[in-house]
Order: structure tokens, then C-alpha cells, then sequence
């Protein structure tokens, strides 16, 4: 195995970014000195960092994990780049990094299985992992690229329409073989270094969501496909982290970071005028959807105010609701 190195940003969530390095702790010690990791706090203000360094002298973790303590919550994106700048420029940078969430727990030999798919595949840029549940039920984790008919079909919701579209569903059913997908999750997405040199780093525009698919996008383009490794097992506690997508918690409003990163990802990729018309798609689906549960007396599942934030922001340029990250 190549050298790798795991970054993990944390904001607000020490307790489960200890356990997450706990459950990597035994694939360090298999890796015999070729994995390292850097545990990057992005401005929590509620003692995380120190907890994050007690943790690491207690257990012993210093001899392969730092602690990188930001000012301010920049984001994900901006958290990770803080870590893989100053690896990339070192003596020694690493062959692969690994992004991982403090809401994730590594199963035995993940990263040794995402890290040999890299060896013996040398033209794919990034694999992604099988997230699933604590059962070891899968999570969808391998996703197709946005695009107009996407949206539609994700704003209808209509059997029909899906199978219609099956091809630009954007998340497929789970496969249990490797194969080729447009993006995986960044919850535990591994990174070969000669992408970076290829494409720069994570775009620091997005705070939360859209950057990995971003990212996959344009290293797709540069002639770096990316890959989805069942074999690389990572449980994911969903909505942990970020709070967003607990199924556990009440109905709540989409935060308006969302709405920046969608357009932002739409728009820097696509341009104005497909921007314009993927926001129409799923406008159409959406409006077609609230009718149609009206109709058959379905619950009301989706987030608070949804379908007025998104015109809100994307067609009256009016900042939708905010919600503390």
C-alpha cells in the first residue's frame, strides 16, 4: 500500500470524531507507518479542540495523527483544502488522501481496500466507499452528475417518471461490485495526489454540499475517472456531522448554504442558462409533486418551506431561510 493520508474536519462533533479516529487507529497499525491523518477543527468554540488533543495524547495517537485548529467555519471545503495544502508541498507528500467525517467508523481494512484499488489501477483518480448503516445496511454513496432531467425526476417523484429517466436518476440503486460512477460521497472519498496536481483543490466557494460532486466533475474532465469500492466499508451515522439530513430530527428548513452551493455548482459548470432550466425542472416536478399529495392525502415529509425557499433563491434572488451551520 501506497502512503495515505486521512483528513477529517470537525465542527462541533469531538465525541464523534474521537471514535472515528478509534476506528482507524487499527488500520494505522496495519499500514505499518504508510497512513497518517490530520484531524482539522474549523472554529468550533465549544472546547473541541482541546478535547480532540486530550484525546490524541491519551490514546496514544500522536505518533501518527495532528490536530489542525482553524479560527472560523469555513466549511468543508475550505477545512479539508487547510490540511491537503500544506500536504501536497511537503518533502513527502502522500500517494492518496483520504476525506473522511468524524461521523463515520471505519470498518477493518477500508482504507487498505480503497488504497489497493488505487495501486492496481493506476488511470482511476478517486474511489469511493460502501456507507452504511450500523446494520451494515447500504446507503447510496455512487451518484450520477445533476443534470435537467435529473431534477425533474427529483422533484416529481413519480414512479413513471423515474423509470423514464432511470438513466439520469441521480442516485442509483446500490451495486456490490466495483464499477465506475461520476461521484461518490465525500463522507469517505479517497483522492489520488496527481488529481490535485491535475485539477487544484476542493473549491473553497462551497461551504457544505455539492463540493465533492464538483470536484469528481472536474477531475472527470482532466481524464480522471472515479470509481465506487464496495470493499471499502465506512459506517456512516447520517446527518451527524452536519445536522441537515438526521432522519431522526423534526422537519426543518433546507440552511440557504444549500441553495448557494446547488446553483454555485450549476452554474460554475454549466452555465446561466442550464442553471436557469435545471431550477425549472424541479420546480415543475416539486409543484406537480405538492399537488399530487394534496390529492392522495400523502403525509408531508419535506422540509419546512421548502418549495418557497427555493423560488425565494433561485428565481427572486431573495436569500432563503437561514439556518445556523
Amino acid at each position: 500500500m501506497k502512503p495515505v493520508h486521512v483528513v477529517i474536519v470537525n465542527y462541533r462533533t469531538a465525541g464523534l470524531a474521537v471514535d472515528c479516529l478509534r476506528s482507524l487507529a487499527p488500520e494505522v497499525a496495519a499500514a505499518a507507518g504508510r497512513c497518517q491523518a490530520t484531524v482539522v477543527d474549523g472554529g468550533s468554540a465549544d472546547r473541541s479542540a482541546d478535547r480532540l488533543a486530550a484525546a490524541i495524547a491519551a490514546e496514544g495517537w500522536g505518533g501518527w495523527c495532528d490536530l489542525l485548529p482553524l479560527a472560523e467555519n469555513r466549511g468543508f471545503a475550505a477545512g479539508n483544502n487547510a490540511a491537503i495544502r500544506p500536504l501536497l508541498t511537503s518533502p513527502s507528500p502522500p500517494d492518496y488522501i483520504l476525506l473522511l467525517n468524524p461521523d463515520t467508523i471505519v470498518r477493518p481494512g477500508a482504507v487498505r481496500a480503497l488504497a489497493d484499488f488505487l495501486d492496481t489501477h493506476p488511470r482511476v483518480g478517486i474511489v469511493g466507499s460502501r456507507l452504511e448503516a450500523t446494520d451494515g445496511t447500504p446507503h447510496v454513496s455512487a451518484f450520477r452528475f445533476p443534470t435537467v432531467a435529473a431534477e425533474f425526476e427529483g422533484g416529481i417523484r413519480l414512479g413513471l417518471v423515474s423509470r423514464l429517466l432511470a438513466r439520469a436518476v441521480v442516485a442509483p440503486p446500490v451495486r456490490d461490485e466495483p464499477h465506475p460512477t461520476d461521484w461518490v460521497s465525500g463522507a469517505a472519498m479517497m483522492v489520488r495526489r496527481a488529481v490535485f496536481d491535475a485539477v487544484g483543490l476542493l473549491d473553497d466557494g462551497y461551504f457544505l454540499y455539492f463540493e465533492e460532486t464538483d470536484f469528481c466533475l472536474r477531475a472527470r474532465r482532466a481524464g480522471w475517472p472515479c470509481w465506487y469500492v464496495p470493499a471499502g466499508r465506512v459506517v456512516h451515522l447520517v446527518g451527524q456531522s452536519s445536522g441537515v439530513t438526521d432522519p431522526r430530527q423534526p422537519r426543518r428548513r433546507v440552511p440557504s448554504y444549500w441553495f448557494a452551493s446547488r446553483r454555485r455548482y450549476f452554474r460554475r459548470n454549466h452555465g446561466r442558462v442550464y442553471e436557469g432550466l435545471a431550477s425549472a425542472a424541479w420546480l415543475a416536478g416539486f409543484a406537480l409533486w405538492r399537488a399530487r399529495r394534496r390529492v392522495q392525502g400523502k403525509p408531508d415529509t419535506d422540509p419546512v418551506g421548502l418549495l418557497g425557499d427555493f423560488v425565494r433563491y433561485n428565481f427572486l434572488r431573495r436569500p432563503a431561510a437561514r439556518v445556523t451551520p
